[in-house]
């Protein structure tokens, strides 16, 4: 069956920035975001739109497994699928 290649669970863009919205939605987790991947508020602002960024979003949740999970489940994916948008980024 082919899959609707715009849905968002396909789209790695989508995931990404659903992702970024959930990192984003604790302040403790948004700023070890920040911390760890070097990026201050404007360059993630900025960035919305560039797969580096979005692409760091995903490989900062895949530095820790829990969040990676928790995340996964709020956007109703598998964690696989959120590792498979990083890859296409």
């Amino acid at each position: 069956m082919l899959r609707d290649r715009k849905s968002p669970d396909h789209d790695p863009q989508a995931l990404a920035l659903g992702a970024l919205g959930w990192v984003l939605g604790d302040s403790d987790r948004a700023e070890r975001l920040l911390a760890l991947t070097g990026l201050d508020a404007d360059a993630l602002r900025g960035g919305l739109g560039d797969p580096a960024v979005l692409g760091a979003v995903l490989e900062f949740l895949a530095s820790h497994e829990p969040d990676l999970v928790a995340a996964a489940e709020a956007l109703g994916v598998e964690p696989a699928q959120l590792m498979a948008a990083r890859e296409r980024l």
